[in-house]
């Protein structure tokens, strides 16, 4: 049966909420997208972002998201996030775990307890994440927008042209400075179930350090993780909404 717990949806870098919707359509529960701050960025390509941006952490993030909860009247929501939206809805569960019935990864950055982002990247890009957060605190500056080369490979692998050019209108920039911020698992109750949705031709994420991050999760809270695995890049809510949103429709809280 349907579970009728709402689904508040949080996106990953350099994404918003636009992401999402292509997929709410296929749902049949009520679903929530969320936008991160600073707003101003989120599915607009060629706005600057604010010389603050750079000091923003987790704590807004979640706040963001609670706030976004309260408004839409969600008191116990199934939570998801993707790619470095992991980030966020781990840190909304620490803080408000009663809140959360299941948490869902699709394609999720998770490190390990007090580590951070970069620490969960592959050895090889672990150099260009750095250089990026340290950047990021220079004068107040951030890193711009992705080239539309770079937005391609990384997330258009598997789309059509007209999702290609969707993403490609969509995409702006982020707050790199997250990537170096450790994390903490303190809170979070071991027995939340929770899921990661593994994408098989993700170019993002390979699906070896899809499972890295699946164990480092297992390992702490240590709650049990089911995974579900897709044939899909990294953005498959836009690219294969229906096969995602029946996931999210059919999980048990």
């Amino acid at each position: 049966m349907t579970d009728p717990l709402p689904r508040v949806l949080v996106h990953g870098g350099a994404h918003g909420a636009w992401c999402w919707e292509r997929l709410r359509p296929h749902l049949h529960t009520p679903a929530l997208a969320v936008d991160l701050p600073p707003t101003v960025i989120r599915g607009a390509p060629h706005v600057a972002p604010p010389p603050d941006t750079a000091r923003l952490g987790l704590d807004d993030f979640a706040d963001a998201v609670l706030a976004a909860a309260d408004r839409a009247g969600y008191d116990r929501f199934v939570l998801v996030g993707h790619s470095l939206g992991g980030l966020t809805i781990a840190e909304v569960t620490r803080r408000a775990p009663t809140r959360v019935a299941h948490l869902v990864f699709v394609s999720c950055l998770i490190p390990p307890d007090g580590q951070s982002s970069i620490d969960a990247l592959p050895v090889e890009l672990r150099a260009l994440a750095a250089d990026a957060a340290r950047a990021s605190h220079q004068d107040g500056a951030v890193v711009g927008r992705l080239d539309d080369d770079t937005i391609r490979a990384m997330f258009c692998n598997d789309m059509d042209d007209e999702q290609t050019a969707f993403v490609l209108d969509h995409v702006g920039s982020e707050v790199p400075s997250l990537l170096a911020q450790p994390v903490t698992r303190q809170g979070i109750p071991p027995t939340l179930p929770s899921t990661y949705v593994r994408l098989g031709r993700d170019a993002s994420l390979a699906p070896e350090v899809q499972d890295a991050q699946i164990a480092a999760w297992r390992t702490c809270p240590g709650g049990p993780v089911d995974v579900v695995d897709l044939d899909t890049g990294h953005d498959v809510m836009i690219s294969a909404p229906a096969e995602l949103a029946r996931i999210l429709d059919g999980l048990a809280t």
